[in-house]
């Protein structure tokens, strides 16, 4: 199964991939699973999250990283602190 994958993109790059038109979704501090069905893209535009996989690895991200997450992912999200983000499924 491939890798959550984090990047810092600049704002030409969100542009070009029109990140700014996908839907928001916003969070309460929480923690639950998530399977992804689909792979899906995320960019945070506020918020800190630490994302447990089955496998044990945890992911650390917040505002301002492009998230890419794999279709068959099994995880458990743990919000830190408020999110609010722009997302997109493949």
């Amino acid at each position: 199964m491939n890798e959550i994958k984090i990047e810092k993109p600049d704002q030409e790059r969100l542009k070009k991939m029109g990140v700014f038109s996908w839907p928001i979704w916003e969070k309460e501090v929480s923690c639950f699973d998530w399977h992804y069905d689909e792979t899906e893209v995320c960019y945070l535009l506020k918020g800190k999250v630490v994302v447990k996989t089955k496998d044990g690895k945890e992911v650390k991200f917040g505002a301002g990283d492009l998230v890419t997450f794999p279709k068959g992912l099994s995880c458990v999200w743990d919000i830190k602190e408020p999110v609010k983000k722009h997302y997109n499924f493949k």
